[in-house]
């Protein structure tokens, strides 16, 4: 029995303190969230993606067909105008080249040739056959005339005046033959002169084809940029007019956004743009607003304007083809007073915010300037005024509270 009501008695002890709890409990004044009013720079903004290109850019092209010989840039490189980046194999048209110089040189030496009137043991062996049937002439004449005079004495028969008189007209005879072979060379040689300076203008027709093959086997940067685009590999087969690379200016650059109809009326050309990308977290690059839409278009089930930024890459960090977040600040102010968004209500028509007074919460009014997705500018509070946030538990003015700050 005495055990009994012991346990008894335990029981409605352990009743009496958890009733004494739940009242307590009861009684407590509910947890709510508070934040801070601050003190801030704030932006009225208008965020939404964008995609990065260059200004400026041009694609590199082959000029000629061919294997890929040698590499000379990587992407990313920044490279100047007129720098070689890719050789075209030109094995062949060296080759060519080669033949053309020694066919070049062939011709010019048949054009010497032919401009001193042919060979030069051939006009040397006439020349000494002349000098040497003009003296017999010489020689024959003198004794022929003296025969003549011989036999006119009778000192001299006639048979010895034939005799002499038949060698003066075979040095005649061998003279003319010399001079004909002459004249035939020089002739011959005028005849060749057409055909020399053919081939000679169709050996350097090919030199000038060669070298110009030579020349165009050197893919050049058509601009001073960075290599974006560039994924060639020794060996790959280029055709005429195959773009190799895209090269753009990065130092700014162009970040093409659509922004939603209803937000256009607050974008202008000049308004201050601020860029972050995934890739980089941390990072921030800033530009304006550089054009306007012309034309409002369907976007799946928007309607959009394209709106184009021109944002300041110095360290060339943002790529083209990147998809970054831009946020177009339509309006700033300095030393605003702000609160988050979330403490912000409408009750009876007002808008206003539940104040922390001491351990309960008073309505205070205010107007709401200028927001961003998270905070809003107010007026009517002050520097570090506690006001409540988003609660689920319902608020009213003079409501105790237990105060919490994150």
């Amino acid at each position: 029995m005495k055990l009994r009501a012991g346990l008894l008695l335990l029981a409605l002890a352990a009743g009496g303190v958890l009733i004494w709890a739940l009242i307590k409990l009861k009684s407590r004044p509910p947890e709510v969230q508070f934040a801070r009013v601050s003190r801030e720079t704030i932006h009225s903004s208008i965020v939404t993606d964008g995609k990065v290109d260059p200004i400026e850019l041009a694609g590199a092209r082959a000029e000629r067909a061919g294997p890929v010989g040698s590499i000379m840039v990587h992407r990313g490189e920044v490279v100047a105008k007129d720098q070689p980046l890719v050789e075209i194999d030109s094995a062949d048209p060296r080759a060519g080249m080669a033949a053309a110089a020694a066919r070049i040189a062939q011709a010019r030496r048949d054009l010497e040739v032919i401009r001193q009137g042919g060979r030069a043991t051939d006009r040397a062996e006439i020349a000494s056959g002349l000098d040497r049937e003009r003296h017999d002439l010489e020689v024959a004449t003198k004794n022929y005339e003296s025969l003549q005079r011989l036999e006119a004495k009778q000192a001299a028969t006639a048979y010895e005046v034939s005799q002499a008189k038949q060698k003066v007209e075979e040095a005649q005879l061998q003279i003319h033959t010399l001079e004909d072979r002459k004249t035939a060379l020089a002739l011959a040689a005028s005849g060749d002169r057409a055909a020399a300076q053919a081939r000679l203008e169709d050996a350097e027709a090919a030199a000038r084809l060669a070298g110009t093959q030579i020349e165009e086997s050197l893919v050049r940067a058509p601009i001073a940029g960075t290599v974006y685009e560039f994924d060639l590999k020794p060996g790959a087969y280029l055709n005429a007019g195959d773009t190799i690379a895209m090269i753009g200016r990065m130092e700014s650059v162009r970040v093409t956004v659509h922004v939603d109809e209803p937000d256009l009326g607050h974008v202008a050309k000049g308004m201050p743009v601020a860029i972050t990308w995934d890739a980089l977290p941390g990072r921030e690059w800033t530009g304006e607003v550089d054009r306007t839409p012309t034309e409002i278009v369907k976007q799946d089930t928007r309607r959009v304007g394209e709106v184009a930024c021109v944002i300041r890459n110095p360290d060339r960090g943002l790529l083209p083809g990147t998809n970054v977040t831009v946020e177009i600040r339509s309006q700033t102010v300095a030393g605003a007073l702000t609160i988050p968004k979330e403490a912000l209500r409408t009750e009876h028509g007002q808008t206003g915010v539940y104040l922390l007074n001491g351990d309960a919460i008073a309505w205070k009014p205010v107007t709401p300037g200028v927001s961003n997705t998270t905070r809003v500018q107010v007026d009517g509070l002050n520097e570090g005024d506690a006001v409540a946030l988003f609660s689920e538990k319902p608020l009213r003015s003079g409501m105790v509270v237990e105060a919490k700050f994150p």
